[in-house]
C-alpha cells in the first residue's frame, strides 16, 4: 500500500508531505496556521493504523476512500484535544498498513480518536442529531475518541456527547463496512450532582433489530452482551432520564466489540 501524508495550508498548497510503501512519517518542523489541514492518501481502501499526533493514541482504522483529511483544530475546536496536542513547532505524524494479525483482533471497533464533523472517509465515524450548543466539548465524536474521565465536563479530559437536553437525541456509529459485533460498553458522564443519568436506552442496528439495556447512577462502564450479528452501523435512541433534579445526562464514551466480518 502506497501512503502519502502531507500538510496543506488554507488555500491547498501542501506546505510538507512524506511518501513511502506501507509505513510513512512526516516530520513538520513549524507551527501549524489557521486553516491547515493534515491529510493522509493511501494506494487503495483498507486498514490503517493513524497518528497524526504525539498527544493521540494510535488506531486502527478502516480507510474506505482513498483520501482523509483533518482540519487542525483552533479556538473552540481543540477543546476536545490534550493541551499538547496539534501546538509548538514540532509535530510528527505517522501510518502503517495494519497487518493481518492486527486486523483479525477482537478489539473496539467504535475506536476513532481522529473522528470529526467532516470526516466521510475514515471510520468509525459517529454522528448526532443533536450536541449540546453545537459546541466541540460536547460534540458526537467525542464519544468514540477513547477519553473515558467521566467525573467532570467540559474540556479535556472531560469531554461527551451533550444532548441539549433533547429527549429524542441520538448518537450514530457508523463502522463504514459490515463488522461482527458481540458487546456494547457505555460510560455514562458522571460529573453527580450536576449531571443527572439514563435509567433506559435502546440500541438499532442496521439490520433493523433493536435491543434495550437498563443503565444505573454509575462512573463504570456498563456492559451489555449482543447476540452476535453483522452490523453497519449501531444507534443509540429512546434515552429515559432518571428521576434527578439535574436536567443534564450525557454520554463519555461508546464501545462497539467485536470482529471484521
Amino acid at each position: 500500500m502506497n501512503l502519502i501524508l502531507a500538510i496543506a495550508d488554507s488555500a491547498g498548497a501542501v506546505v510538507a508531505r512524506a511518501e513511502a510503501e506501507d509505513e510513512v512519517f512526516l516530520v513538520h518542523r513549524a507551527a501549524y496556521q489557521p486553516g491547515d489541514r493534515l491529510v493522509l492518501q493511501a494506494s487503495e481502501p483498507g486498514y490503517v493504523v493513524v497518528s497524526f499526533d504525539a498527544a493521540l493514541a494510535p488506531a486502527l482504522v478502516y480507510l474506505r476512500e482513498p483520501r482523509f483529511s483533518l482540519p487542525v483544530p483552533f479556538g473552540d475546536r481543540r477543546v476536545p484535544y490534550a493541551p499538547q496536542a496539534f501546538s509548538g513547532e514540532l509535530h510528527r505524524l505517522h501510518v502503517r498498513k495494519a497487518t493481518a494479525a492486527e486486523v483479525a483482533l477482537r478489539r473496539n471497533l467504535a475506536f476513532n480518536p481522529l473522528d470529526d464533523h467532516s470526516n466521510s472517509t475514515l471510520f468509525p465515524h459517529a454522528s448526532a442529531n443533536v450536541e449540546t450548543r453545537g459546541e466541540a466539548a460536547f460534540a458526537a465524536r467525542n464519544a468514540i475518541d477513547g477519553e473515558k474521565a467521566n467525573n467532570d465536563h467540559g474540556s479535556w479530559p472531560y469531554t461527551s456527547w451533550g444532548i441539549n437536553r433533547d429527549p429524542e437525541a441520538a448518537l450514530t456509529v457508523d463502522f463504514g463496512r459490515p463488522v461482527l459485533i458481540d458487546e456494547l460498553v457505555l460510560y455514562l458522564r458522571a460529573d453527580f450532582p450536576h449531571d443527572a443519568w439514563w435509567e433506559k436506552a435502546s440500541v438499532t442496528f442496521s439490520d433493523g433489530e433493536t435491543m434495550r439495556v437498563d443503565l444505573r447512577k454509575s462512573a463504570a462502564g456498563q456492559h451489555f452482551a449482543i447476540p452476535p450479528r453483522i452490523v453497519e452501523w449501531v444507534r443509540l435512541h429512546s434515552l429515559i432520564k432518571a428521576e434527578d433534579p439535574s436536567p443534564y445526562p450525557a454520554l463519555t464514551q461508546i464501545e462497539v466489540w467485536g470482529t471484521e466480518a
